[in-house]
C-alpha cells in the first residue's frame, strides 16, 4: 500500500489526489493550512487519511507533519508539493511584500517540504516526488512575470534533485500543467496588487482584465490531470518533466521553436566568445 504525502490538499490539483489515491486503498497524508476543510472534502476513510496541519512556510510544521505521518503510516513512498499560490501583476508594480511572500510558499515552502521528507526516503533507499510547476515553468509571460519565475525555480531545483536522488532509489519528475479549471484564477489563491501603472496597460494589462473571462473556462480538466499525476507516481520509468494539457504542449512547441530560433541566429556570437585555442580545435 502507497503512502502519499500531498501539500495544498483542500481544494484543487491537491484534493483531487487524495481523493484518487484514496480510491486506489492507498494512505493519504493530506495536508493544509486548514486539515478540517480536508476531511470535510474527503469523508468516510478512517485510518487511511490524516489530515495534518502544515503551513508550508513554517519549516519546522513541515518536520512535525512529516513525523506524523511516519509515525502513522511508517513511510512516505510518494511526495506531492503542490502548495502554491499566484501574483497577478507586471514585474515593476509587483511589490517586495508581494514577491517575497510568494517565493516563501511556492519556492522556500516546497523545500522546507522537502528537506524533512527526504531523510525519510533516503532511509528507505525509494520515493517518488513530483513538484507541481507550471507552463509558467518554462515559458514567462507578461503580467505573471514573478509567478513564473517560482515556477522556473522549482523547475531548476526539480533538475538537480532528480541527478542527485536517482541513486538513492529517489525519483523526481515536475509536472507541468497548462490552466485547469481550477480555483487558481479566485481571489484565494491569486494575488493581485493595487498600485497600477498605466505604461503596462496594452501588456500586463491586458492579461489583468482577460483573466475573469478565462476563469473557471479553462481547457484543463483537473480530475483527468489528477488521474495522469497518478500515473506518473506509478509508472516504472517516469519522466523528469511531464507537460499536461493540450494548451501546455503547443506554448512547449512554441518555446523551442523559438529557442531554436534565436540560437542559430546569435550563433556566431556565441562562439566569438571562447579563447582562440578552443576555437581552433572546434
Amino acid at each position: 500500500m502507497t503512502t502519499w504525502f500531498i501539500t495544498g490538499a483542500s481544494r484543487g490539483f491537491g484534493l483531487e489526489i487524495a481523493r484518487q489515491a484514496l480510491e486506489r486503498g492507498d494512505n493519504v497524508v493530506a495536508t493544509a493550512r486548514n486539515p478540517d476543510a480536508v476531511k470535510k472534502a474527503l469523508p468516510g476513510h478512517g485510518e487511511r487519511l490524516l489530515a495534518q496541519a502544515l503551513d508550508v512556510t513554517d519549516e519546522a510544521q513541515a518536520r512535525t507533519a512529516v513525523s506524523a505521518a511516519v509515525e502513522v503510516s511508517g513511510t512516505i513512498d510518494v511526495l506531492v508539493n503542490n502548495a502554491g499560490r499566484g501574483l497577478l501583476a507586471a514585474v515593476e508594480e509587483s511589490s517586495d511584500a508581494a514577491v517575497r511572500s510568494l517565493y516563501d510558499i511556492n519556492v522556500f515552502g516546497l523545500l522546507n517540504v522537502t528537506r524533512a521528507v527526504l531523510p525519510v526516503m533516503r532511509a528507505q533507499r525509494s520515493g517518488r516526488i513530483l513538484n507541481i510547476s507550471s507552463l509558467g515553468g518554462f515559458s514567462s509571460s507578461a503580467g505573471f512575470g514573478i509567478y513564473c519565475s517560482t515556477k522556473f525555480a522549482v523547475e531548476g531545483i526539480s533538475e538537480a534533485m532528480h541527478a542527485e536522488l536517482a541513486g538513492l532509489g529517489i525519483q523526481v519528475t515536475v509536472v507541468e500543467p497548462g490552466y485547469f479549471r481550477t480555483d487558481f484564477l479566485d481571489a484565494q489563491s491569486l494575488d493581485t496588487e493595487d498600485d497600477i501603472i498605466a505604461d503596462y496597460h496594452s501588456s500586463a494589462g491586458a492579461i489583468r482584465d482577460v483573466v475573469p473571462s478565462l476563469n473557471h473556462n479553462q481547457p484543463g480538466d483537473p480530475v483527468r490531470a489528477a488521474t495522469a499525476i497518478l500515473t506518473l507516481a506509478t509508472t516504472e520509468a517516469p519522466p523528469l518533466r511531464a507537460q499536461l494539457g493540450s494548451d501546455c504542449l503547443a506554448e512547449l512547441d512554441r518555446k523551442i521553436t523559438q529557442l531554436r530560433t534565436e540560437s542559430e541566429a546569435w550563433r556566431h556570437l556565441a562562439m566569438s566568445t571562447d579563447h582562440d585555442d578552443v576555437l581552433q580545435r572546434a
